[in-house]
């Protein structure tokens, strides 16, 4: 999931239909361990930021800082018009991937303008996907439903804030984290009325497209600075290991990205 295509399409994607603590308590526990287990198991070293091997223990995790030298050009909102939609995925993802000793979390990874990014290209809008009828009827998947990933997408950021102004009295993205992930937990445990699909279909996009902006190639905008790589100790696009293959020891790599192929001049 990796196109960009016209930003006049945005437009038409965003309007769906309407509707640590410093420790792990132990439902926050098992939320973060069952949104890792799902994708197959630890492959390689971390997942989720490094929660499945270390001590159960985070800081408190806060956005970037707001500073001039904290602002990337290329990262600016495409598909979310609207501030507080974004400020709720911002939240969901870091509560997904959250920040802790291993490494940065999703909101520092860039995860939330990955996630945008592949909103307003041909993914977000089904662009290469079948699109006629007849659709399914079924909510347990996305697969082949009248509507969009980007519909799927807004129509899930705001029933999270419905839930937590109903629940909180508060936007989700002021709660705090136990409360966002209570309400996480709601969806993943299919206790959400979504139109269109069943609130465990929308969490299972939402988490897999956490995984993919944290560990796809820097190129399409996540994975900043490779640190998502760095923390799993995974090289990168490495086009051969013909002077490291024959080594007895663990070799260390620093990362490469696929934009280190291109030719510079």
């Amino acid at each position: 999931m990796a196109d960009n295509d016209n930003k006049a399409d945005n437009k038409k994607d965003n309007n769906p239909p309407t509707e640590e603590e410093q420790r792990f308590d132990p439902s926050r526990r098992r939320f973060m361990k069952n949104t890792g287990i799902a994708i197959g198991g630890v492959a390689g070293g971390s997942l989720l930021g490094g929660l499945l091997t270390n001590q159960f223990t985070t800081e408190e995790t806060t956005a970037p800082g707001s500073g001039e030298s904290d602002k990337i050009p290329s990262e600016a909102r495409m598909f979310f018009t609207r501030y507080e939609d974004f400020a709720v995925l911002e939240q969901a993802t870091e509560r997904i991937f959250p920040k802790d000793d291993n490494g940065p979390g999703a909101i520092e990874l860039g995860v939330p303008y990955f996630i945008d990014k592949q909103l307003a290209g041909s993914w977000g809008m089904n662009g290469k996907d079948y699109r006629d009828g007849p659709f399914s009827e079924s909510e347990d998947s996305t697969e082949h439903s009248r509507l969009t990933k980007g519909d799927l997408f807004i129509n899930g950021v705001r029933k999270m804030n419905e839930l937590s102004q109903d629940q909180f009295d508060t936007s989700f993205d002021e709660t705090e984290e136990d409360q966002q992930i209570e309400i996480l937990k709601e969806f993943e445990d299919d206790n959400v009325d979504m139109k269109g699909v069943s609130s465990a279909s929308f969490f299972e996009l939402l988490r897999m497209s956490v995984l993919e902006g944290a560990y796809s190639d820097p190129l399409y905008g996540g994975n900043r600075n490779m640190e998502g790589w760095k923390m799993k100790e995974y090289p990168g696009p490495i086009s051969a290991y013909i002077d490291k293959i024959e080594s007895n020891d663990f070799v260390t790599m620093d990362p490469i990205s696929l934009t280190d192929y291109q030719q510079k001049s």
